[in-house]
Parts: structure tokens; sequence; C-alpha cells
């Protein structure tokens, strides 16, 4: 059987934990893209990542060649061109390392293999993808899980919401919508129909 390749985006604090927790119990390998990045930063095989973005960003590197990623921020924050210049960088060595891991477990004989991204469609790794999924959650809710998880004051946490993509950008472009408005075990439920829909599948 071949390996089925499931893309999972939505804004933050609409809480996709839950639906990549069924992955895992169904044997799937997952890549948390944010995780994959930084991982990269500090091995060896993100040492073509970290020269890239240090001759492109040096005051963004301290003495001991280490990133600083505040400072990092704040050079790309506001600026479009940078931020552009940041997310081509980025996105073209995470995008490799995906791709080298879906390779790895295909071989491996690997049933299910997940890609959690926020940028999934404008990074590109949507197109190694067999379904995408959107999960999305109302404003206020997102708003008290980001403020627990992240403590975060109000104020901070509804500005992160306004500053990313709106919720009809993942309706249009997502084959699948999970909505995670309710309770914990309702959306577990609910992920599990999902994805024995998906993978034509019955687990309990």
């Amino acid at each position: 059987m071949s390996m089925l390749v499931i893309g999972i985006t939505g804004p933050t604090g609409c809480g996709k934990t839950t639906l990549l927790q069924q992955i895992e119990r169904r044997g799937g390998y997952i890549v948390d893209c944010d995780a994959l990045y930084y991982a990269l930063l500090a091995s060896k095989e993100g040492a073509a990542l970290r020269q890239e973005l240090q001759t492109a960003f040096p005051d963004a590197f301290g003495a001991d060649g280490g990133l600083r990623r505040k400072a990092l921020g704040q050079l790309v924050f506001g600026d479009k061109a940078r931020m552009a210049q940041l997310n081509e960088i980025v996105f073209f060595h995470v995008g490799n390392a995906v791709r080298a891991r879906l390779v790895r477990e295909r071989a491996a004989g690997r049933r299910l293999f997940a890609i959690d991204a926020i940028n999934l469609f404008e990074s590109g790794l949507a197109a190694l993808c067999d379904t995408t999924v959107g999960v999305l959650a109302g404003r206020e809710t997102r708003i008290a899980r980001i403020m627990a998880r992240d403590h975060l004051s109000e104020q901070a946490a509804r500005a992160r919401i306004d500053a990313q993509k709106p919720d009809e950008f993942y309706r249009t472009g997502c084959q699948v919508l999970l909505t995670n408005d309710t309770s914990l075990e309702a959306f577990r439920d609910a992920s599990r129909r999902l994805l024995n829909d998906i993978t034509k599948e019955e687990t309990p």
C-alpha cells in the first residue's frame, strides 16, 4: 500500500495537537515544520540554512554564531521585502528536509505521513500532499488558548491573531476543514472520523 501524505494547517490557537495525536496513534510519521526549522538551526543537517541566514541577516547572529531569534524578528517585522527574503530561505531548506524525511519514510514502508505547517501553501509543501486539512476555531476561543499557552496578555493575543491570515484563506485553500470549537473529546472524535474517511480504515 502506498503512503498517504496529509498536510495540516491553520492559524495559531486552533488546536491541531489532538488531530496530530490521532495520526500518531495510527503509526503515522509527523513533521512539525516549526520544530524542524529550529532543529535544523542546531544541527549539522542545517549548516547550509544557518550559513544562508547569516549571510542575509548578519545582525541576527551573536558572537558565538548562534541565531538571536528576537533580533531576526526585529529585522523583518514590518519589512515585506526582508520577510519575503527570510521566507524564501527558510521554505527552501525546511522543504528539502521535509522531502528527505518523506523519501526515507516511504522507503521504510510507512503508510501515513503528516506535514504540520502554518505556511503549508506558501512554502509549496501542499504540493506533496494527497489531501490538505485546515483546523479552525472561533476568534475568542483562539485568544483564550493563546493567552493560556503562551502566557500572553489579551491585547498581545489579539495582535498575534490579527497578524495572521484570515480563516477564509484556509477555507478556500484546504480540501477538508475541521472546527475545534467544542470539547476536547468532541474534537478527538471528529479527528478520528476524518482520519477513518481519509485512510479508509476504522480505528476505535
